[in-house]
């Protein structure tokens, strides 16, 4: 790098006819202004070049710290248990509807090709069956004539707990899942509302 600048000092006196051995003293101001940008020159090239050099690495390499995708579950038949009362009990007409409409919401979701009800002799025939069990954790029982006048009072709610186990009892999916309705509808209206969100979690998951 000092050669290069001497040079081009040498060259830069020679074309502006520098012949004195002793330059003025503007001329020396001029020698130096021209020593530091050649040396500034010099340090951006190697500094863009270095830039240069660490973003194709960036580019070629991927970060180890990239989000990976989940991987997804994989079963060809499900079994879905009745619903269990915890510590809250849910009424029967709520465990009926809760069971029918997830048998035909998970049916619907088009992820399994068999969907068994429980105690169905087949399900033992599935080589990679998979259980689905609900607990209830709470339960609101709203009213439908408060909800026709507010909006405000008057909503149904239920929450269970949703376990999806393999034959070994391995648990691979632990959700708890809420239905309710607040406005218009019944109130078994919650139950669909609760199937419908069950079946989703049971597309993103298998």
């Amino acid at each position: 790098m000092t050669h290069q600048i001497r040079s081009g000092l040498a060259i830069c006196s020679r074309r502006c006819g520098v012949a004195s051995l002793r330059p003025s003293g503007a001329s020396r101001s001029a020698a130096s202004w021209l020593a530091v940008s050649l040396l500034a020159a010099g340090v951006g090239l190697v500094s863009g070049r270095h830039l240069l050099a660490q973003a194709g690495s960036a580019a070629q390499s991927p970060s180890a710290s990239a989000p990976q995708a989940a991987k997804k579950l994989t079963a060809s038949a499900i079994q879905i248990e009745p619903v269990e009362n915890g510590d809250v009990s849910l009424p029967p007409e709520f465990r009926v509807a809760v069971y029918e409409h997830l048998l035909e919401e998970v049916s619907k979701s088009g992820k399994f090709q068999h969907v068994y009800r429980s105690g169905d002799r087949a399900a033992a025939d599935a080589p990679d069956l998979v259980i689905l069990h609900m607990k209830v954790k709470a339960f609101t029982q709203g009213s439908e004539r408060t909800r026709a006048v507010t909006t405000v009072a008057g909503a149904t709610s239920l929450d269970l707990g949703v376990q999806v186990t393999g034959r070994d009892g391995n648990v691979l999916v632990d959700r708890d899942v809420e239905g309710k309705v607040r406005f218009i509808g019944g109130n078994l209206r919650a139950t669909y509302d609760f199937s419908k969100k069950v079946a989703e979690i049971l597309r993103e998951s298998f």
